[in-house]
């Protein structure tokens, strides 16, 4: 049994300012003499003294800052936007917005208007007891930090306080800031979940790990849950039951909606994702029943759309490729991806005007399930897979092949996704507890980075929007919180251009691979096509000489035949 307890205070106690205060002397103790040490004192004569001639004096400077106090008025409105981009449409400024914060120059702007914040903030101080000294050495050390290795540190363990340990099959963080942590807990093995499972997730702050903030309480366990970028209030969730059920944390621990049995999935709901709508109440969700379907949180009745991963562009079930991961960029909204259980990746057009049109392509490669499928969140053309024993990197300009490979593992690898802010670096988790960390700029064949997390398998994994956090959920329902070293987590110089350049190479290399395949195949086709006409042009030689040799027989036995009757 374990035992853990945390010693709380709260955050206005960390950082205290001094007060001081001008008072008297004060009188705190007083010792008196021992009257039995009188006998011990020998007096001495004659006794050396040196006496001064004046007192000793010492002179002291301060010199602080000095604080100028004026008030000031500020009338803030929005503004400054670019004449094609319209500011009451939602999705043309979040485009405009990750344009910006994806420029080199921003991060280095946004540095240096913070030390002049940072400034104007102290200023408050009367006394400034948080003074910086010795900046000349802090500069080398920063130096050092930069070429420091890449290292990841264990911040805290979250664990399912259920009594049966349940599986982490998915997390979430929160849009507000990162500061609470969504898990979903569920039992993947059929029919194998004990009868006394709980089916409660939850959700934690990462300032308390000993219990968590909120329970949710669903009608079956959940497989997948996603909080929604527009309001850190609502969840979405799917459950092993196929049904889709959301969450607003305001009102309580019980679902506010969710979808009646006979229009949900027929299998347990592997990803949800929410879509950029000006409502933020629209999402869609995919199963391993071979249907993508489209929601609509104001009405979970029934779904809005229907989509049946079925190849052949017929819509049977029978015949449809089982969903296990799903990707959708806001900035590519008619777009959508579908990694199957069947090892193939599905290129899907929403907006297609039938459901045959919207499976417009797929990408083959991978002999297992494809557990994990994001795009690069700098260069969108570019997607991650990760299934079976390997991670692979495609380009949407070429379906036969990816055009980067990690090396095959020993162990299963269950989950991966790309660093939100280094263009180069992704992770992925495997099945013996390990969290490797990969920068293809660096080493294409090995990790920057391995770490033993656990001695369970690694089923989820989720990096924080700063890219400075990482959750990583096991199979024995623990959550690890890590913490990785500035180096993985921060912008490189020149490191786009850097990755732009790689990944057009590597495009331009497959191509060429894949044309000399597309010649390959063509030689071996017009080969066997010359083979076939030779076999049918030897066959038609056989053919004729049979039919020759039968001529000849027949007109011998003619012969024979008529000079029988004449001799008679």
């Amino acid at each position: 049994m374990e035992h853990v307890f945390v010693y709380t205070r709260k955050r206005r106690e960390f950082g205290r300012p001094c007060h001081f205060s001008d008072r008297p002397a004060e009188l705190i103790v007083d010792i008196l003499p021992d009257a039995g040490l009188r006998a011990e004192f020998v007096e001495r004569n004659p006794l050396p003294a040196q006496v001064q001639c004046g007192p000793e004096w010492s002179e002291h400077e301060v010199n602080t800052e000095r604080l100028e106090s004026e008030a000031r008025g500020m009338n803030h409105v929005e503004g400054g936007w670019p004449k094609d981009i319209n500011p009451l449409d939602m999705e043309q400024t979040m485009r405009y917005r990750k344009k910006v914060e994806k420029d080199e120059h921003y991060r280095s702007a946004i540095v240096r208007l913070g030390s002049i914040m940072e400034h104007y903030i102290k200023q408050n101080n009367a006394v400034d007891i948080y003074q910086e000294y010795f900046t000349e050495g802090q500069e080398e050390d920063d130096e050092e930090e930069e070429q420091e290795q890449p290292v990841a540190r264990t911040i805290s363990v979250f664990r399912d306080p259920g009594a049966v340990k349940r599986w982490v099959t998915a997390l979430s963080w929160s849009p507000a800031g990162g500061c609470k942590l969504a898990a979903a807990y569920s039992c993947l093995d059929f029919q194998r979940a004990p009868p006394n499972m709980s089916y409660d997730s939850y959700i934690w702050d990462l300032e308390n790990h000993s219990r968590p903030e909120m329970s949710l309480k669903p009608a079956s366990p959940l497989v997948c849950l996603e909080y929604n970028p527009k309001d850190s209030h609502i969840l979405l969730g799917g459950g092993y039951n196929g049904q889709i059920a959301y969450w607003d944390t305001r009102k309580g621990s019980h679902p506010v909606e969710t979808s009646p049995i006979e229009v949900s999935h027929r299998e347990p709901v592997y990803k949800v994702i929410w879509l950029q709508s000006k409502t933020g109440t629209e999402a869609f969700s995919g199963s391993t029943d071979g249907q993508v379907l489209w929601w609509d949180i104001r009405k979970l009745s029934e779904p809005t759309e229907k989509l049946v991963l079925d190849l052949s562009r017929k819509g049977d079930l029978g015949h449809a490729l089982g969903c296990l991961s799903l990707e959708f960029e806001t900035t590519m909204p008619t777009k959508f991806m579908v990694g199957t259980k069947q090892g193939l990746v599905v290129s899907c057009n929403r907006k297609a005007k039938t459901p045959a049109e919207k499976i417009v392509c797929t990408y083959s490669g991978h002999n297992g399930s494809i557990y994990a499928l994001q795009r690069n969140p700098f260069f969108p053309k570019y997607f991650l897979t990760v299934a079976g024993w390997t991670a692979r990197i495609w380009s949407e300009d070429v379906k036969e092949s990816s055009i980067m490979s990690t090396r095959s593992d020993r162990v299963h690898l269950l989950d991966g996704c790309w660093s939100p802010v280094r263009p180069s670096v992704f992770f992925t988790v495997k099945m013996d507890g390990t969290l490797d960390v990969w920068d293809f700029l660096f080493n294409q064949k090995d990790p920057t980075l391995s770490l033993k997390v656990c001695d369970e398998a690694l089923w989820s994994l989720r990096v924080q929007d700063n890219g400075h956090f990482l959750a990583c959920g096991s199979q024995q329902g623990t959550t690890t919180l890590l913490e990785i070293s500035s180096g993985l987590c921060t912008l490189q110089r020149n490191e786009k251009a850097l990755a732009s350049e790689m990944f057009e190479r590597e495009t331009k290399g497959a191509k060429i691979l894949e044309e000399q395949q597309r010649e390959i195949r063509l030689k071996e086709r017009s080969r066997s096509e010359q083979s076939k006409e030779e076999e049918r042009k030897e066959s038609e030689k056989v053919e004729r000489a049979k039919e020759l040799l039968e001529r000849a027989e027949r007109h011998f036995f003619h012969m024979v035949e008529g000079g029988r009757m004449a001799a008679e």
